[in-house]
């Protein structure tokens, strides 16, 4: 520690993961009286607070797949997200998905909040505008240098990574034109494909789940024509909205207790959702899902399906994840991986399924023959004379003015150096080694049964040891965690009990 009136921390990222730890760690500490165990935070990103690649898009077609009640940033206070909207004059119910630019603007209002009351605290926050490369450790145990994009380093007593994702995958086939100017990596921003593609465009957009859904909507409302095409050629399942649960559920409490040595296991959790299911629901989960073969007609019947809310399989989502995300540290070394990967289909189709609202702009779409789905991959792609000539097994050739790829993102991962001295968030250095574990307390080791560094992390970069490491509530429990850690007193400081804390302007209350 330099000096002794409290730690630095680094907070690496200011999306929502970044923005709930700083939020809970300030909410924390402004009780009490100095010295205060932390004197400084300063979070670390190019972008305002909250507009980051997940929420930070003003494109009014672009909405949150979770309901207004789930997207709190405080674990305590589970209304707030709403609270804030109702304070801004947003008409809607908490069971509605609201543009995602109304997230981006509640994370800039409550770290607007934080720093105001950290400052009546004695504790400075800043907003450091770059991107942090590594996280170094000094040679004599005392803390962390966090070396920034501008060559800039940051001293830290302890730091947070808070970073979402950033790096679109790759598709296959498409490698040697990354950097083709008629292929966009990402649909987003919005103003991508607003702005950089000519008037009724021909496109293909590869991937046929959340990213290529949104680059359709988009697509399609601009006055293109957009094709879909993705390996599974599959589109996701229809929900009214992905909702807190209306009830307790005892089958799914069952998870979190299995064995996980159990050969069994997929069976007992498949059994325990449809128990569940039927604790909602008398009727048989094969009625409350679409089996037909093509995928619109499979969209439109589901569609039907949520509107006459004749699927209960949407309620018990929520407490699923919750139950998965306590069982998988138990699971013995890869057997998170195997779940996953059987597991696969039915989390694409379900646990990230589509908004009923969004699901009826696609079968618009569709209708108007703005929008298909064409089956199967490309087994061969090439530009020639202004445009993209794609070959698929069994069909014509076809030709697009642009390629939009909507296949995702690639998960982070930390990578320590060859000599174990700095931890790289941006892709493997020469003779890195991958971290490929988290303490229980969420925080990075060198190796198995090395000290704990002070470097934790919160939110997507959690998933080599959490499944759904991006469901927003677990987010805001894993930086409340950490922010309880960050908080714990330095030796030989007394500190008084929390009191209650003022009114934000907004005119929501934290307290």
């Amino acid at each position: 520690m330099k000096g002794d009136t409290g730690r630095e921390v680094v907070v690496i990222g200011g999306g929502v993961a970044g923005t709930s730890l700083l939020l809970q760690l300030v909410r924390t500490l402004a009780g009490r009286r100095p010295p205060h165990p932390v004197r400084s935070v300063r979070v670390v990103d190019p972008r305002p607070a909250g507009w980051g690649l997940a929420f930070g898009d003003e494109d009014p077609l672009l909405l949150c797949n979770s309901a207004a009640e789930l997207n709190s940033l405080l674990a305590d206070r589970p209304g707030d997200f709403v609270d804030h909207l109702r304070a801004q004059g947003r008409p809607g119910s908490a069971k509605d998905c609201v543009p995602r630019a109304r997230m981006a603007e509640y994370c800039a209002d409550r770290a607007a909040w934080a720093r105001e009351q950290a400052g009546r605290s004695g504790i400075t926050v800043e907003h450091v505008r770059a991107s942090a490369e590594t996280i170094g450790t000094e040679a004599d145990g005392g803390g962390h240098r966090v070396r920034l994009s501008t060559g800039q380093e940051l001293y830290a007593d302890d730091v947070v990574v808070c970073t979402g994702v950033q790096r679109p995958r790759v598709p296959r086939g498409f490698a040697e034109f990354r950097h083709h100017p008629r292929y966009l990596d990402s649909p987003y921003p919005a103003s991508r494909i607003r702005q950089g593609l000519r008037p009724r465009s021909r496109v293909l957009v590869l991937g046929s789940h959340q990213s290529a859904t949104d680059a359709a909507l988009l697509l399609c409302r601009d006055g293109h024509r957009a094709t879909l095409s993705s390996p599974s050629g599959k589109l996701p399942a229809v929900r009214e909205s992905l909702a807190a649960p209306l009830r307790a559920y005892p089958p799914l409490e069952r998870i979190s207790r299995l064995d996980p040595a159990d050969p069994y296991l997929e069976d007992r959790l498949v059994r325990c959702v449809v128990e569940a299911v039927r604790l909602h629901d008398r009727r048989p989960l094969r009625r409350q899902v679409s089996r037909a073969c093509d995928p619109v007609q499979r969209l439109r019947e589901e569609t039907a399906l949520a509107e006459a809310g004749a699927c209960a399989w949407p309620d018990v989502i929520v407490p699923l994840i919750e139950r998965v995300i306590e069982l998988a540290p138990e699971l013995p070394a890869g057997r998170l991986e195997e779940l996953s990967a059987k597991f696969a289909g039915l989390t694409d189709r379900y646990a990230t399924a589509l908004a009923r609202v969004n699901a009826r702009r696609l079968l618009a779409h569709f209708d108007s023959g703005m929008l298909r789905l064409a089956r199967p991959y490309p087994r061969a792609v090439s530009f020639e004379g202004g445009l993209w000539h794609v070959e698929r097994s069994g069909a014509a050739p076809e030709t697009y003015d642009y390629v939009v790829n909507a296949t995702g993102f690639e998960r982070p991962v930390l990578h320590w150096d060859r000599e174990g001295t700095a931890l790289h968030l941006d892709g493997a250095p020469a003779g890195g080694t991958a971290v490929g574990r988290l303490e229980a307390d969420l925080r990075v080791r060198r190796e198995p049964g090395a000290a704990a560094q002070r470097v934790w992390v919160v939110g997507v970069g959690t998933h080599v040891r959490i499944p759904f490491a991006n469901h927003l509530r677990n987010v805001v429990r894993q930086a409340g965690q950490v922010a309880d850690r960050l908080t714990e007193p330095v030796p030989d400081s007394t500190f008084s009990g929390i009191s209650a804390i003022r009114p934000m302007s907004s005119g929501g209350r934290l307290s």
